[in-house]
């Protein structure tokens, strides 16, 4: 059984949201309280130590973000809870944590449920905390951050270090400008469907790639890049066309 608290400053949807959880998912999750704002949740987080907090965003007085700020250790999984798709959403899903949108519907809250079910560990907790507030922190939409999920938990990597993607059947595997490999538990669509779409272009059916690195492109014997670390990698005749629109569309060549 998950321990779970509910911090929201509308009671109408405090109550909705515990009897979700009672009448549908009670035999996975249990309700220890619900409070109307941060500063009572740090309370309440302090004194029961639940597993798992719901947590609005827009509240008066602190908003959501503010909770994390009390703490130096983020021993609990998060789950926002938003009226809003904006760019706070974006900058939850660069961090790979989870969120509902409201009005929250049983399909929605049973999948992230089953997510939730397959949670890693209090210090990966704390890397995707950490790669929110920096994203929060940017003055720009372009997130710098991203928390990348590995076998043994999660990774915080800058975007603009990410020189390519590789698909690996249900795996990827992320290429850096040093030259790292990083292994992760997602597919290349994750990574295509994450990565901001207007640096990041699929070249090949198994490749995703930034285009700030691409040195040169080439038609003999077929298409190909060149990256700025003398990487070739092949562009597919159905992926060649979008990437020359892309490039021209971008740049002066």
């Amino acid at each position: 059984m998950i321990t779970c608290i509910i911090i929201d400053d509308e009671k109408p949807a405090r109550e909705f949201l515990a009897k979700l959880i009672t009448q549908y998912f009670g035999a996975k999750l249990v309700v220890l309280d619900a409070v109307e704002s941060v500063e009572k949740g740090v309370e309440i987080i302090n004194k029961l130590h639940p597993e798992l907090i719901f947590l609005d965003i827009e509240m008066k007085g602190e908003d959501g973000f503010q909770l994390f700020k009390y703490f130096d250790n983020i021993f609990f999984d998060i789950i926002f809870t938003t009226a809003h798709k904006d760019y706070a959403i974006d900058a939850i899903k660069h961090a790979a944590i989870d969120y509902l949108l409201k009005p929250i519907n049983f399909v929605d809250m049973n999948e992230a449920i089953k997510r939730l079910e397959r949670k890693q560990t209090a210090s990966t907790n704390q890397v995707r905390i950490n790669a929110l507030l920096e994203n929060l922190n940017t003055d720009s939409t372009q997130f710098n951050k991203i928390a990348i999920p590995t076998s043994t938990g999660y990774e915080l990597e800058k975007i603009s270090n990410i020189l390519y993607c590789e698909g690996l059947d249900n795996y990827a595997k992320i290429v850096t400008l040093q030259g790292k490999e990083i292994i992760i538990t997602k597919t290349l669509k994750y990574l295509e469907e994450t990565l901001p779409s207007s640096v990041f272009i699929r070249i090949h059916k198994s490749t995703l790639v930034n285009l700030n690195y691409v040195t040169s492109y080439s038609r003999v014997d077929g298409y190909s890049i060149i990256l700025t670390n003398g990487k070739q990698l092949d562009v597919s005749f159905r992926k060649n066309e979008n990437l020359i629109n892309t490039i021209f569309k971008n740049r002066n060549l």
